[in-house]
């Protein structure tokens, strides 16, 4: 398949302002992409993945893509998809984002590679040297007002009287049109890339290098991803689920996509994974034979979390999240084991209630909820259903100490299969 054709068999084919023509550009040789983002965090976030996997569908298949960081654009915001002005960031906080949105990229995109190697531009680069007074001659004549209000992006916001639309954001069109211009003519770009809401930008950057250059160049926008139950994609009870693991932990990155909606499990290894179609396609069918194995969902996450965190990141997320389901606790390391804590009930106990003998399972087991009573604690713990640090226990007998504690603080009970606590011993 050529890369149009693996989009469209993918589902990440939205629209395309040329098919046709795109499709012969494509097959007469290597062309030049971009994809912009504005660095408006210090992480990129699952949400902007799919167009950045395009870059780096486009690349292996030898096209030369370009990573465009809104280090301009960025200081605006889009109005594309908002109800509300973004807040403006200084130029510290942007130069401070796009170094660290870098390091990700490189998880992404090979920027070393012979022949095709990825690029990192900043959009500032080109912009700040232009006078206000240049930037109306030379761009902002280009432009109709009329065809401005006529975009969907603007046209929401203008008609929304409480919020509406600040003159800073209705000029963020022609600021991303400069963009591909500017990239059309120094590096010979010839397609954008992007989500579907940011189609009426993207048409107005392909009249812009028309007109200004004479220029034929195309864009494509890739589907914005939704969850079957209609919310958005990329979002956890914590919020957003993002690239840097010092924001998402690994464990709770590889936990987002364990716990994809069985309806949703098949496109997304269309879409943000590189296994081939005929490794999707047999995972369709285990998937539709035994959706309990979860052998799709497995796959999926550990394609994504290597694809961003390493194969050793995705080892270690898988082991912590063996602990919920019996796994060995011997050597787990005190970041992985936190990553679970969150994930069960806890206990807080006063250290000295430990005292030098420690504390008898039977009452542990009611102090920190497991069981109603002793009674019944000693009824489980004989019928073998109670674990220490997943180890199980059988005597009646037996007392917890410091011991026992992992990392000095914390006790993993277990009663059955599911019923944890986690004792933190303060």
């Amino acid at each position: 398949m050529n890369i149009l054709e693996e989009l469209q068999w993918r589902g990440l084919m939205a629209d395309c302002t040329d098919m046709e023509s795109l499709g012969k550009r494509i097959q007469s040789g290597a062309i030049t992409l971009y994809c912009g983002f504005d660095p408006t965090a210090d992480s990129l976030h699952v949400g902007n993945l799919v167009p950045l996997i395009a870059l780096r569908r486009f690349q292996l298949q030898g096209h030369n893509p370009i990573a465009l960081a809104g280090g301009a654009t960025g200081s605006i915001g889009d109005p594309s998809g908002r109800t509300v002005e973004r807040q403006l960031l200084t130029k510290e906080v942007l130069a401070h984002n796009i170094s660290r949105v870098k390091e990700q990229l490189k998880r992404l995109l090979d920027f070393e590679g012979a022949g095709n190697a990825a690029q990192l531009l900043d959009n500032a680069t080109w912009t700040e040297p232009v006078s206000f007074l240049d930037f109306l001659r030379e761009v902002g004549k280009y432009f109709s007002v009329n065809q401005m209000v006529a975009k969907e992006s603007v046209r929401a916001r203008m008609e929304d009287r409480e919020s509406g639309i600040s003159y800073t954001e209705f000029s963020y069109m022609l600021l991303q049109a400069f963009d591909f211009c500017v990239l059309c003519r120094d590096h010979n770009c010839e397609l954008q890339i992007g989500g579907s809401d940011q189609w009426g930008n993207i048409t107005a950057g392909i009249d812009f290098t028309r007109k200004k250059l004479g220029r034929t160049v195309f864009g494509l926008t890739l589907p914005l991803i939704t969850n079957a139950d209609g919310t958005k994609f990329g979002k956890s009870l914590g919020g957003a689920v993002y690239l840097d693991p010092a924001r998402t932990s690994v464990y709770r990155f590889y936990q987002f996509w364990i716990r994809t909606d069985d309806r949703d499990v098949v496109r997304y290894l269309k879409f943000f994974t590189f296994l081939s179609r005929e490794e999707i396609e047999a995972l369709e069918k285990q998937h539709a034979e035994n959706p309990g194995a979860r052998a799709a969902h497995r796959a999926l996450a550990r394609a994504v979390t290597d694809m961003i965190h390493g194969a050793s990141g995705t080892a270690e997320a898988q082991r912590a999240s063996e602990i919920l389901f019996g796994g060995d606790l011997a050597g787990i390391a005190e970041g992985t084991f936190n990553e679970i804590v969150g994930e069960v009930p806890t206990k807080a106990l006063p250290r000295e209630q430990f005292g030098a003998a420690g504390i008898p399972l039977v009452e542990a087991l009611v102090l920190s909820g497991l069981c109603p009573s002793k009674g019944q604690a000693r009824k489980d713990i004989e019928g073998g259903g109670v674990y220490i640090n997943n180890v199980r226990e059988g005597s009646i007998q037996r007392s917890v100490g410091a011991s026992d504690l992992l990392f000095g603080k914390h006790l993993l009970l277990r009663k059955g299969k599911k019923n944890y606590v986690v004792v933190t011993v303060g």
